[in-house]
């Protein structure tokens, strides 16, 4: 586990790697509120909520960048992985899904409409004195949202560091997933910090001006370039 924030604007960001595919959880706090909102809680529910005790925080929300299971929890290849529906039996508390894949989130993890809210590309939050930024990034699902905090972008499975999410799986869609890259995400400071969604390389964090010199899928020119790379030739 590793802190990341800045002190001064009260942000307190901590990455998680968890699980056997190396997702990454982040907890998001405001320091003085003592606020806090879980991204993508899933593996090991008692190990994040003793870390919320830990640093004495109050769960407010929880967030979801997509519905695959090994970021939400529920039925996966004939294993349940634990999330949502044992974090919300702890901790009622809203979560936040892109209205896409809302009902499908409810589906697979049990919880009840009441647990969450179906939320856009254009929805700010309040985390404490905090605004989290929604941003819809379709492509590796239909609803994939990234959120945007303090100059730091917690990503999912949309942006990686050197590379970026599957277009192969169900739902996926690599020609929503450029212009999710290229019109949205290449276009943010190059001082934001990168989080992504799972440790697949040698960095914990990069940043978007780093990805935009060295990340491949950032640096195509054209739809067409970009969809032969990815093995669908027009």
């Amino acid at each position: 586990m590793s802190e990341q924030g800045n002190q001064e604007k009260g942000l307190f960001l901590e990455q998680i790697q968890i699980g056997p595919m190396a997702n990454y959880v982040y907890l998001l706090a405001d320091r003085e509120s003592r606020e806090a909102m879980i991204v993508d809680p899933a593996w090991d529910v008692p190990a994040l909520l003793a870390e919320l005790d830990k640093h004495e925080f109050k769960l407010t929300g929880v967030l979801v960048t997509h519905y695959h299971p090994d970021h939400i929890g529920g039925d996966f290849m004939g294993h349940h992985i634990d999330g949502l529906i044992e974090l919300l039996e702890h901790r009622p508390v809203k979560t936040y899904i892109n209205k896409l894949e809302a009902a499908d989130v409810a589906r697979m993890s049990g919880m009840a409409a009441s647990d969450y809210a179906a939320v856009d590309g254009e929805t700010t939050l309040q985390l404490g004195k905090i605004p989290i930024r929604l941003l819809h990034t379709p492509g590796h699902t239909p609803g994939s949202q990234c959120f945007l905090v303090d100059g730091n972008l917690v990503a999912g499975d949309t942006l990686f560091i050197g590379s970026c999410g599957r277009v192969d799986l169900p739902g996926s869609n690599p020609t929503d997933l450029y212009y999710s890259l290229t019109q949205k995400l290449k276009k943010l400071p190059d001082d934001t910090v990168l989080y992504p969604g799972h440790n697949y390389a040698a960095l914990t964090t990069s940043t978007i001006g780093q990805e935009k010199k060295t990340n491949p899928f950032l640096r195509f020119e054209s739809l067409e370039d970009y969809l032969t790379m990815m093995g669908y030739p027009g």
